[in-house]
């Protein structure tokens, strides 16, 4: 099974915003993008299987697809909670660097920790793998989520999945055959 972990096209929000789950809008650079990111992956598998977060900066990229979309939840963006919205500049100097220092276990204030999302994108990764739905597989998703799956494949160190550079409409590939799973590429 050929799996497909894209990150959303470029977003219409000013740079040092913190969105994580906040519903924020594409770049007009979006259309471009978007086929500029079906040029990486090339014709799908007639029976491929589409996976999006519910935000509608994954949705509408999903949709350019033409194929079926499961909406799963769990390919959501980390949540920020109370930081949500706010330039990082902004937020106070001494709780970001000591959340910066201890994010795999500490969450912003009424929000997510990495572990926490790394436990939701590992519970759906599974499922997925032991259902195997398909020839095809491609999850539209966040940043946050790629770096989670990817610790969870490769066993990482948490607190070193920020090592993997994920840019705006970036794919990356993996492959999974029996109880295997290999990377192709990354960040394409």
């Amino acid at each position: 099974m050929d799996i497909y972990l894209i990150r959303h096209t470029r977003t219409n929000t000013e740079q040092g915003l913190c969105y994580g789950q906040s519903d924020v809008q594409l770049a007009d650079s979006f259309e471009v993008e978007a086929q500029a990111l079906s040029n990486k992956i090339g014709a799908l598998s007639d029976d491929c299987v589409i996976f999006s977060s519910p935000l509608s900066r994954c949705l509408l990229l999903a949709e350019q697809f033409k194929k079926p979309i499961t909406i799963d939840h769990r390919l959501q963006e980390i949540n920020f909670g109370e930081w949500e919205n706010q330039r990082f500049n902004d937020i106070d100097e001494k709780q970001l660097r000591y959340w910066t220092e201890h994010f795999v276990t500490t969450p912003p204030p009424n929000g997510e920790n990495f572990t926490d999302l790394c436990g939701r994108v590992s519970e759906l990764w599974e499922e997925l793998l032991s259902a195997q739905p398909a020839k095809q597989l491609i999850l539209i998703t966040h940043a946050g989520v790629i770096r989670a799956l990817l610790t969870h494949v490769l066993k990482l160190q948490p607190e070193n999945s920020f090592k993997i550079r994920i840019d705006f409409g970036s794919v990356h590939k993996l492959q999974h055959t029996k109880d295997y799973t290999s990377i192709q590429y990354l960040n394409l």
